[in-house]
């Protein structure tokens, strides 16, 4: 099953949705108005888009209308698409892997999928032929590690861990120096999902950081937040958040095929101008999908 089938597949609860809605936007009315607009920005905020994306591609379109002298709903519902998949296309969506090692550096809140979205993208690489190395830098939550072992397991990674409750940054300088040992391509960095507050996730993850930036300065480096698809607009919240704290480069939506919002991936891309590079739409490891804007539009309307 191709991309495109998983993901539309994979959103049958938000397209179900959209089409009761924003479907019957499109057939319900035979000319372009004012209350057709009115229909469609509130079936945009219904899909999750939230207030600010949906005003702004109701505006787009509108302007779209009166440029291309778009007559009919069927012409707007195409200008509606490209506007979508413009939304979209804020950066590329491919892992930036040029050096050896690379590193991802995964945040995110507990319970997102975090581990769960490592363990796939680990055995994605070891699939595609590349050596990947785990390391366990998620030391304050019970089990983490553990975790993150059970999907080193599965994928055939390697992993570095120390006990529960160490310190993060000396278990990534450590992650760091095996990998330099055993000529590693990929390494990627689990981290704590919660302290107990903001500032000291802060400091964490600067710790962290200028490990990584100190022992690899050439390093290409990704800062993937994973993001449940399934928390709507508070998914927006934490992401706004986590940009501000850890200079995010790339976003993992997981859980879409559990939401009939999956309009979210639309409102992270156009709020935060940071490329969505998956999205989650089941259980199994090939479930986690490289993202594609337009047939992520496609599958979607």
């Amino acid at each position: 099953m191709g991309f495109f089938d998983k993901i539309k597949e994979g959103l049958t609860k938000t397209r179900d949705a959209l089409s009761s809605t924003l479907g019957g936007v499109f057939s319900g009315f035979s000319e372009i108005d004012d209350d057709f607009y009115d229909e469609l920005e509130e079936s945009l905020i219904l899909a999750d888009l939230g207030v600010d994306t949906a005003v702004k591609t109701t505006d787009r379109l509108r302007k779209a209308v009166r440029e291309q002298h778009l007559k009919s709903t069927g012409e707007a519902k195409t200008a509606l698409k490209e506007i979508l998949v413009d939304m979209l296309s804020v950066g590329d969506t491919e892992l930036n892997l040029a050096t050896k090692p690379s590193v991802i550096l995964v945040i995110g809140v507990n319970g997102v999928g975090k581990t769960t979205t490592i363990g796939k993208i680990a055995k994605q690489l070891t699939e595609q032929g590349k050596k990947v190395l785990l390391v366990a830098g998620d030391t304050f939550r019970a089990a983490a590690a553990d975790q993150l072992e059970i999907w080193a397991g599965r994928s055939g990674a390697a992993i570095v861990r120390q006990h529960e409750g160490a310190d993060p940054a000396s278990v990534v300088y450590d992650g760091i120096q095996a990998a330099k040992a055993r000529d590693v391509d990929v390494i990627i960095i689990d981290t704590a999902g919660r302290l107990h507050n903001k500032t000291n996730l802060m400091n964490e993850l600067n710790k962290i950081s200028r490990i990584v930036s100190r022992e690899l300065p050439d390093a290409s480096r990704e800062v993937l937040l994973v993001l449940d698809g399934t928390t709507g607009q508070n998914g927006l919240i934490q992401a706004k958040q986590f940009k501000e704290i850890a200079g995010v480069t790339a976003i993992a939506l997981t859980k879409l095929d559990g939401t009939a919002k999956g309009g979210i991936v639309i409102a992270v891309a156009d709020a935060l101008q940071i490329p969505v590079k998956f999205v989650g739409v089941g259980e199994q490891a090939d479930d986690l999908m490289p993202f594609v804007a337009r047939d992520f539009v496609e599958a979607l309307i």
